[in-house]
């Protein structure tokens, strides 16, 4: 991977657009990004990795999105970062835009927020053009990071390389040097496999337990099955021979459960046969005793029968004379219809007679149908008159309607004329208040222009306050750290002239006999110096230094910081002048009030204007309401005079054809009703008529056919005949002893029934006895053949399926066993793990161990062959063992721990440790070429000749075709280094400089 240039547009503390043009800071091989502290030297890198990942590194990724944004951008101006690269022999653009609030379009009020925004182009060398690949924050996103081969957190490890990391990872125990590997070289796998192999084991170990159980359980079955006779397998579930003793304890019970089962067979056989004797002999007694109670049973039905002759005599002649009356039946039907015809028909006529008037009352029919066509002509006449009095109602209900408008018109002028009255001064009083609304809004309008200065100067008076205060706070804090750092350094050269006064013990105590003095070279040392008490050695002057320099920086913090606020007061005190703020607040709210009186004014501007046009509307609308008015009350006049003619001919016209009636109807209506009488009373006495003489022809009949059929008298044939149900309830009876009799004939005749009634009386309650007792016995032992049957089966059964578990859980045994001793040896709990080292941990021991081994390759460059890292397994303690890191000292020859390096050693080994670590993490994500590096400070704690050797090592990685960047503020390195890349800052942000490159 090979950067080409980077832009930069509002991002962190970069208010405007910067352009780094890496290609040419690339072509010296080694470049120099400084800086003061806080310009945003950092910040470049984080640009970096935000255009490659969208997210800044480690512990700034709270900084994302909105926060992002650079505080001297301006309003309008988006944030965004452009990466152009080579990856993988494609040179892409990756172009990444976070979050942003913006002002409303359109000069709407507040603001909005706009999603992010990413672009991912690639050039093409044969069309000589940029073509779009994704726009896709996912897409690109996985596009980047399939071509790195790393994630952001390797990237920001391997390529951004963060010193005081590396620092602290020579330092840490084996536990944190395992999390940081761990994140480096993905081994979380291998920690998934070390659980997955738990589970595995907990299943299987949960499985053949299971089994086991339902072996047991099965056995458990069995012996209940067995009635208790079965000895149940003394292992217990997920104990070794439970299976072999569930199988022998299944045998057992089968070959006993078969010895019952064939005993229960023979004793049901003979059961059998005596119940078969018992049930014939029983049938036999039952046979006899039926035929018994037979032939009592037809002798005392053939005595029934005797008793009852004489009447079955009786019976038979009823229905002989039944027949005979059944000729003269129609004839009596028919007399029975004229005499109830006749009879209706004479009710009928003395009810119309009833109705008819007395003169009328004696007429016969033609009299009476004669007087009705009469009557019906005279009805007739009517018909005009009745024409003629709708009409007349008609002309009334007209001229009642044309009082009512006459009426309805004079309230409506009445109305219109009142308020038309007051239409001038309605008129004046609405204009007033719409020009007085209108005069409301032109002062809100100017007040609103005052508003916004008027509070922004407040707001900056509050804040000049604020500021004030704060400059006074910042000064306190500025003296009290100038007095720390003041103190902390004369803390730290006392230490130090201590320690150089005290230096020949120190040395003293590094001397062995026979091996040359550092100082002298002389290998005797017969009086070499004592420690005194209160010795300072090495490491408490190196913590004073510390203290001192933290004590510096703060210093400084606190200076930039008074700096800063004082930059803040003086902008604020710019725009709000010298006037106190209460009397701003006084103005402005003075200000709002004026201003919230003119806009309640202007606000009643649209109910007013829309109050005055309502108003003409109904102006308009009453004044056309008054002309329709009078015109319709002129034409009202001519039609009421018409109106009134033509009634009064009507009424003289209804007088004659009413006679003494009170109305035309009333007439019509008495004349229709007397029609309807005189029509009634002539058919009803027609009908009667006809009736009578039907009557009389119907009797003759009836004599004669009475006569034929036998009978002296026709009521002599009607007493004869029988009903429907009378006829079939006597031939049922005739019937029912006719069959009786020849049943009873029947069984009298039958030979088994007249013997056996000479035989004795059968016994049938002892033979029913003695087959109940056979049946009990019988019972009993069938009960006993399927009890013994179904124990066979259900030991059968439950035998077969505890010899299916034994075979299913051999495998799961199996399986167990070897989940077992691999999940016990990826743990390190194995007897077979010597240094009881977890999978993950020998994974990260082998990767150490590389890394170890490519740093020493730097190491020994740098510190002149004199130090060498090396890869420990032994077992710190109780933490994990395999992660170990010592430095081997080639000028004593001894191993020692990589905390006891000074402040510069640790520096450089930290540093070499780094690069081993991204040549080791660069060939595991694929061999993907890092041909930038960026080292992040440092370089501060070196002498000039390690810093020398040091540049040498880093100017040596232009041998695989690398650059590197070194990010520092140490003004030695500007003297060294020719490339450079300078962060300047300033009040409205900080700026990119770029020289002495290309």
């Amino acid at each position: 991977m090979r950067l080409h240039r980077l832009e930069i547009t509002a991002f962190g503390p970069f208010g405007g657009t910067q352009t780094v043009d890496f290609g040419a800071l690339s072509a010296a091989g080694l470049f120099l990004l400084h800086g003061p502290t806080g310009a945003g030297k950092t910040s470049v890198l984080d640009a970096v990795c935000y255009a490659l990942y969208g997210s800044v590194p480690g512990a700034r990724q709270s900084g994302q999105g909105l926060a992002l944004r650079s505080d001297h951008a301006p309003a309008g101006t988006r944030t965004g970062v452009s990466l152009e690269l080579t990856v993988a022999g494609r040179r892409l653009e990756v172009t990444r835009q976070p979050p942003w609030e913006r002002a409303k379009k359109k000069g709407r009020p507040g603001t909005t927020v706009d999603k992010a925004q990413s672009r991912l182009r690639e050039y093409d060398a044969t069309a000589a053009a940029w073509k779009d690949l994704s726009r896709s924050h996912q897409e690109i996103g996985e596009e980047i990071t399939q071509l790195l081969g790393m994630s952001r957190e390797q990237f920001c490890q391997v390529v951004l390389l963060p010193q005081g990391d590396f620092a602290r990872f020579l330092r840490a125990d084996a536990e944190s040097r395992g999390k940081l590997l761990g994140r480096l070289f993905d081994t979380h796998r291998f920690a998934e496999v070390e659980k997955r192999l738990a589970e595995r084991r907990r299943t299987a170990e949960a499985e053949v337990r299971e089994g086991d159980a339902a072996l047991l359980a099965d056995a458990h079955r069995m012996q209940q099955a067995a009635d208790g006779a079965l000895e149940l397998p003394e292992p217990a579930p997920g104990e070794p021979g439970l299976a072999e003793a569930v199988i022998a304890a299944a045998a057992v019970g089968r070959s006993t459960a078969r010895e019952q089962l064939t005993i229960a067979h023979c004793r049901l056989a003979a059961a059998e046969s005596a119940q078969a004797a018992a049930e014939r002999a029983l049938d036999d007694v039952r046979e006899v005793a039926r035929l018994q109670r037979r032939f009592a049973e037809a002798r005392e039905r053939a005595e029934r029968l005797e008793d009852r002759a004489e009447a079955h005599r009786d019976a038979q002649a009823r229905m002989e004379r039944s027949r005979k009356a059944e000729a003269v039946a129609p004839a009596l039907e028919l007399r029975e219809a004229a005499d109830a015809e006749h009879r209706r028909a004479a009710a009928a006529e003395a009810r119309a007679r009833a109705l008819l008037p007395e003169d009328h009352a004696d007429a016969g029919a033609a009299g009476l149908a004669a007087a009705a066509r009469r009557t019906a002509e005279e009805l007739g006449g009517l018909e005009s008159a009745r024409r003629a009095e709708q009409r007349l109602s008609e002309l009334l209900a007209e001229r009642a309607d044309l009082e009512r408008q006459e009426r309805a018109d004079e309230d409506v002028l009445q109305e219109a004329e009142a308020w038309l009255g007051d239409w001038e001064a309605t008129r004046a009083g609405l204009r007033a208040r719409v020009e007085s609304a209108q005069e409301a809004a032109t002062r809100a309008e100017q007040l609103g222009v005052q508003r916004e200065p008027a509070q922004r100067r407040l707001g900056a008076a509050r804040q000049r306050d604020q500021l004030a205060r704060d400059t006074e706070d910042a000064h306190a804090r500025v003296r009290a750290a100038r007095e720390r750092a003041t103190g902390a350094r004369a803390h730290w050269l006392d230490l130090k002239e201590q320690r150089l006064t005290g230096i020949a013990a120190e040395l003293a105590a590094n001397l062995a006999d026979g091996e040359p003095c550092a100082v002298c070279g002389a290998t005797e040392h017969p009086a070499p110096a004592r420690r005194v008490a209160g010795h300072v050695d090495r490491a408490a002057e190196e913590r004073a230094l510390a203290a001192y320099q933290r004590a510096d920086e703060q210093r400084a913090e606190e200076e930039r910081r008074l700096g800063v606020v004082r930059e803040a007061l003086a902008a604020a005190t710019a725009e709000a002048g010298d006037t106190p703020t209460d009397r701003l607040a006084e103005e402005v709210e003075e200000l709002e009030r004026r201003y919230g009186r003119a806009r309640s004014g202007a606000g009643a501007l649209h109910a007013a204007q829309e109050e005055l046009r309502q108003a003409e509307q109904e102006h308009e609308r009453r004044t056309a309401l008054r002309q329709q008015a009078a015109v319709r009350a002129a034409s009202r006049v001519g039609h009421r005079d018409r109106l009134d003619r033509e009634r009064a001919g009507l009424e003289e016209e209804l007088a004659q054809a009413r006679g003494r009636a009170a109305s035309v109807a009333a007439r019509a209506a008495e004349l229709e009703r007397r029609a309807a009488l005189l029509t009634e009373g002539a058919d009803t006495a027609r009908a009667a008529g006809d009736s009578a003489q039907r009557l009389k022809d119907a009797d003759a009949r009836l004599a004669d056919a009475a006569f034929r059929a036998g009978f002296e008298t026709p009521q002599a044939a009607a007493a004869a005949l029988l009903d429907d149900a009378a006829h079939r309830e006597l031939q049922h009876r005739l019937d029912a002893w006719q069959s009786e009799e020849a049943a009873v004939r029947a069984v009298l005749a039958e030979a088994d029934t007249a013997a056996a009634a000479r035989q004795p009386s059968a016994d049938v309650a002892s033979a029913e006895r003695a087959a109940a007792v056979a049946a009990g016995r019988l019972r009993e032992a069938a009960s006993a053949r399927d009890a013994a049957a179904r124990r066979c089966a259900e030991l059968d059964r439950l035998s077969a399926r505890a010899a299916a578990g034994v075979r299913r859980l051999a495998p799961l045994r199996e399986e167990y066993d070897r989940v077992a001793r691999l999940a016990t040896l990826a743990a390190g709990t194995s007897a077979e793990n010597e240094r009881k080292m977890r999978l993950e941990s020998y994974v990260l021991a082998a990767r150490l161990e590389q890394v170890a081994a490519a740093a020493t390759v730097r190491l020994q460059r740098m510190s002149s062959g004199r130090y060498t890292l090396v890869h420990s397994d032994d077992r710190a303690g109780r933490g994990r063992s395999g992660l170990g890191l010592h430095v081997v000292d080639a000028w004593t020859g001894r191993e020692r721990d990589t905390a006891t390096l000074s402040g510069g050693e640790t520096f450089f080994a930290s540093l070499a440790l780094a690069l081993g670590l991204a040549d080791v993490v660069t060939d595991e994500a694929g061999g993907v070429r890092l041909d930038t590096l960026f080292i992040d400070e440092g370089f501060g704690s070196l002498d000039d000749q390690t810093l020398d050797e040091v540049l040498d090592v880093l100017d040596s990685l232009r041998e695989r075709d690398r650059s590197v960047g070194i990010v520092s503020h140490v003004a030695d390195l500007r003297r060294r280094i020719h490339a450079q890349l300078e962060v300047v800052k300033g009040r409205s942000g900080s700026v990119l400089r770029q020289r002495g490159a290309g």
